[in-house]
């Protein structure tokens, strides 16, 4: 009789011993773990939206599709809270809770008309209602969508920046907070891009030059 040696398992690996694009995935959450703590938030918001939505249309349950919508911002709570735990555990700061943060602060802002998006197209699909309006192309509506869009961008931004700034502070030090301190310029860098290929870009449109000129 022969012994075996115990090996522990392990993954399977392609021809090259390198892991698979889906083990690297694992691996990267199961090292992060407030990465999957983001996941699980976005889906999470999402499957409140769908199932609040369902009960509301096709199961005609308009008190449980009230309760599920508005459960939605408890997804929020959860990465937050998720996060300070985290942060006040000891855990050394990173980039992931920096996206956290970034999370908690356009998906506070957006939900609400995500929500709206979801709804009217789920109302005219189940219940008749009218056809989703589609964004304007063109002339001071078009302006308008821009400069809310963006408006809600700057929002987010300084949300999320002050969830940031809060961590900082829960951290005790500047020094020790470089990676999310790292987020307020990209937040900057993204106001900025969308202010440029929004609002800007409308303003400065050809399109619109040429139908100031008709006029």
């Amino acid at each position: 009789m022969t012994t075996l040696s115990c090996c522990s398992p392990t993954r399977p690996r392609g021809p090259d011993g390198k892991l698979g694009n889906v083990d690297k995935i694992f691996d990267f959450i199961s090292e992060n773990p407030m990465a999957a703590v983001i996941v699980a938030g976005e889906i999470g918001f999402w499957v409140f939206i769908v199932a609040g939505l369902i009960a509301r249309y096709p199961l005609k349950l308009r008190r449980t599709s009230i309760v599920l919508l508005a459960a939605t911002p408890l997804v929020d709570v959860v990465v937050l809270v998720a996060t300070m735990i985290d942060i006040s555990r000891g855990a050394e700061a990173s980039l992931i809770h920096g996206l956290a943060a970034v999370y908690l602060g356009f998906s506070v802002v957006f939900g609400p008309s995500m929500i709206r998006w979801a709804d009217v197209r789920f109302a005219h699909r189940f219940a008749g209602g009218p056809a989703p309006v589609k964004r304007p192309k063109r002339g001071k509506e078009r302006e308008r969508h821009e400069w809310r869009e963006w408006g809600k961008c700057v929002l987010s931004s300084a949300i999320a920046s002050a969830v940031l700034l809060v961590l900082v502070f829960m951290i005790g030090g500047f020094d020790k907070a470089q990676p999310l301190l790292g987020w307020l310029p990209r937040l900057g860098v993204v106001t900025s891009i969308w202010f440029v290929t929004g609002p800007l870009w409308v303003l400065l449109s050809p399109a619109k030059k040429k139908e100031e000129v008709s006029r």
